[in-house]
């Protein structure tokens, strides 16, 4: 009868939690970065509350772009199953 040496994968809490914490950390700059500019800019040429809250939603989408290749590029240098 023949076994399977299926190698099993250990989670590496270290790791994960420094992605994690380092996620955090970055998401909540981008997004206040986001915010901040679609409000400064709307204000600035007094476009009004609508196209303020349309430049926030859209820079947070760039943020949430930015985030998503920011953790995945972290996961990979800190391998999180070894």
């Amino acid at each position: 009868m023949a076994t399977s040496t299926a190698s099993k994968k250990r989670l590496n809490v270290s790791n994960l939690i420094t992605v994690i914490s380092v996620a955090i950390l970055v998401g909540v700059e981008l997004f206040g970065v986001a915010l901040a500019s679609g409000w400064a800019i709307a204000g600035l040429f007094e476009l009004g509350m609508t196209i303020g809250y349309a430049l926030m939603a859209i820079f947070s989408l760039f943020a949430a772009y930015g985030l998503f290749h920011f953790v995945k590029a972290a996961a990979e240098h800190e391998p999180i199953w070894t």
